[in-house]
């Protein structure tokens, strides 16, 4: 049997960084396996659709590295793959389960459901549910004679279509993360399947559109496993295969106690979406980890930690590395907290690994006006000490502009007679020096220098730093200089002798 998973999400907003995950699983389970992975969109509540939803998810999954196989934006054999499209489709399998006596036409208007829960509220009932007990109460076609029926149904009268739950037995299923699952029907209540408008429920459009659409693994978030008992029924109702089902553990707070929510995200000022997002009511722009500068590969690795660990050491993957070791029997059970903290530490160790060229290329998308030579030294001199590329200018604003002071501490530690002979001996070298000004040659001749002045260079070289940038720490130095030029060194000196105090 081939492997054929699916992500499908809702077009209601930006995409949740959980269902990022449940689509990075999804298509590392499908790629470890051989198999295909699907896109559909599920947009069947059209109350909550939000337009610019649908484009957002197919550029995230672009971005993040997700390839889809078969699906929205793609094609494939059973498209259409919107929901919505799909309404004729759900009709008729509601329409079998009615005439298979699993489901029934319920006219009952929002004020009488209403009035049916009070009563059961008022006679302390556990549940104020419409189940196998409560529905003999109401007005549907289990209770109406079949000429009424079709009379209301002539007449345009409003109605949905309802599972008829028997509550005569046990439901029971295989998770493969979470292990057997049983619940006793008696506890489901019969669930609409198809709304008023036409268009379909959660529990009938997956279930039809699964098994028509040959999905083997139905892996998606914790939040669904109260319904996968009433789902494994609707497969027995009629007669398929169910899929083997993986419910993931959800995202906690990063304190650990409670579901990761936008607010938790915004108080703790991280992205809590794979891309920015502006809504389209109310321009409002939430941030997003492409924009706030994580890398592609970053959140790939920190996503695919979050509840699932490879039982090794080793903490960097590629993707290809993460579908080779992934596994769903990896997952945990229990709730994964969202530590924003390791996912600036991946960046920066994957920002480390990039080469000057690419890091060059990121910042350059970011600025410009910078001569690529220089910007290759400076992505050189800085990709060590910061946690985002967008940091690398930001971070190196000495390189840009001399100081106008000086760190204090420094000043009064380091500046010294030694040091200020050192440096006035340094710049009149410098002066008369003709080769090319590289980190080596720099070195080189302040070696020379302190030297000639019987000053030994370690001792007087957080001064000479203090002189250049104004700080008394700082990346390699002497690339510093290189960077800066000789003309700039010697200017940046000579204020420094002058402006610093005399001892």
């Amino acid at each position: 049997m081939s492997v054929r998973v699916r992500f499908a999400p809702s077009p209601t907003g930006p995409l949740h960084i959980g269902g990022v995950r449940t689509a990075l699983y999804n298509y590392l389970f499908a790629r470890k396996n051989g198999g295909k992975m699907l896109l559909r969109i599920e947009d069947t509540d059209q109350n909550r659709y939000v337009p610019g939803a649908e484009n957002y998810i197919l550029e995230a999954l672009q971005w993040i590295g997700i390839e889809i196989d078969e699906g929205q934006g793609v094609g494939g054999p059973h498209a259409p793959y919107r929901q919505s499209e799909r309404k004729d489709i759900y009709r008729e399998y509601a329409e079998q389960l009615i005439a298979a006596d699993k489901a029934y036409y319920a006219f009952d208007t929002a004020d009488e459901i209403e009035a049916m829960r009070k009563r059961l509220e008022e006679a302390g009932a556990d549940a104020a549910q419409y189940n196998a007990i409560t529905r003999l109460q109401m007005n549907n076609s289990l209770t109406l004679s079949a000429d009424e029926v079709q009379q209301r149904i002539a007449n345009d009268d409003p109605y949905v279509v309802r599972i008829k739950i028997d509550p005569k037995q046990d439901i029971r299923f295989k998770d493969i993360i979470r292990d057997w699952v049983a619940v006793h029907a008696s506890t489901l209540d019969d669930k609409v399947l198809l709304k008023s408008d036409g268009m379909p429920t959660y529990h009938l459009a997956n279930i039809v559109d699964d098994h028509l659409m040959g999905i083997t693994h139905v892996i998606r978030g914790e939040e669904w496993l109260p319904s996968a008992p009433l789902h494994v029924l609707m497969y027995q109702y009629f007669g398929w295969t169910a899929p083997q089902f993986a419910h993931l553990p959800l995202l906690l707070k990063p304190e650990g106690n409670g579901k990761l929510s936008k607010r938790d995200a915004d108080l703790g000022g991280f992205p809590i979406f794979p891309l920015q997002w502006q809504d389209p009511t109310t321009g409002t722009i939430a941030r997003g980890f492409r924009e706030d500068g994580y890398l592609q590969e970053t959140l790939v690795n920190f996503l695919a930690f979050l509840g699932w660990n490879p039982g090794t050491e080793q903490e960097l993957f590629t993707m290809d590395e993460l579908i080779e070791a992934f596994s769903l029997e990896r997952i945990h059970k229990a709730g994964a907290r969202f530590d924003i903290t390791k996912a600036k530490w991946f960046n920066q160790q994957y920002l480390k690994a990039k080469s000057d060229e690419e890091l060059a290329d990121l910042v350059q998308s970011q600025t410009s006006g910078i001569e690529r030579q220089k910007l290759l030294k400076i992505c050189h001199l800085m990709k060590d000490r910061v946690t985002f590329s967008q940091e690398i200018l930001s971070e190196a604003a000495f390189l840009f502009e001399a100081p106008t002071t000086y760190e204090e501490a420094i000043v009064t530690g380091k500046w010294n007679a030694d040091a200020i002979k050192a440096i006035t001996a340094y710049v009149d070298d410098l002066k008369v020096y003709e080769g090319d000004f590289l980190a080596d040659s720099a070195k080189a001749v302040w070696a020379a220098a302190a030297e000639r002045v019987g000053v030994k260079m370690g001792k007087v070289m957080q001064a000479l730093r203090l002189a250049v940038t104004g700080a008394g720490h700082g990346p390699d130095l002497m690339l510093t200089m290189e960077i800066l030029g000789k003309d700039e060194v010697i200017l940046r000196l000579e204020k420094a002798l002058q402006i610093l105090p005399q001892v």
